[in-house]
């Protein structure tokens, strides 16, 4: 990442809304901004699959299901964020399950770069496939948009719900 030209950039932004740069609550928003960009979008060119962990077992059986994994993103149309919970539900295979902190990590680096909605939910779902290959997986995100929050129709606390489903969860989108 760029950060010298993140930080020049974000001068001109500033310069550009009709701000002083030189004030002193503007004088390090440059590189504030860039330091904060570094780290919000570490996710970029990073594969979700390789941060879960297969974990052999004796015997899996069900489903197992984890809820309200806390994220935040980045909106790539107006680069404002929406944040919060992933569900993720699968029916191991093979005698195969994930490590629930690999899955919190994959959350972590997928929701790490500007994105829609929409393909966030598919590729958590085509990553737990990758790298478990369950017989099922869902992925439910749950999610306010500050772009809709903050500019019309300002529906403060409304939530956009995605969900990708494969295997024998296809059909089922009510298992999360």
């Amino acid at each position: 990442m760029d950060t010298k030209k993140i930080e020049k950039s974000f001068l001109e932004i500033i310069k550009a809304i009709g701000e002083n740069p030189e004030r002193e609550g503007l004088k390090d928003t440059p590189q504030n901004v860039a330091k904060f960009f570094s780290e919000m979008f570490s996710g970029i060119n990073k594969d979700p699959a390789d941060e879960i962990s297969p974990l052999p077992v004796e015997k899996s059986e069900g489903v197992v299901i984890v809820r309200d994994i806390p994220f935040y993103s980045f909106c790539e149309h107006h680069f404002l964020p929406f944040f919060g919970k992933v569900h993720i539900a699968y029916a191991p295979k093979n005698n195969v399950i994930a490590s629930f902190g690999s899955l919190y990590r994959a959350v972590d680096v997928l929701s790490k770069r500007p994105q829609i909605q929409e393909r966030f939910t598919q590729e958590l779902c085509a990553a737990i496939l990758k790298k478990i290959n369950p017989s099922g997986v869902s992925v439910k995100v749950e999610a306010e948009h500050l772009c809709v929050t903050m500019r019309k129709p300002k529906t403060q606390g409304s939530s956009v719900v995605t969900i990708c489903s494969e295997g024998i969860f296809k059909e089922k989108y009510n298992i999360l």
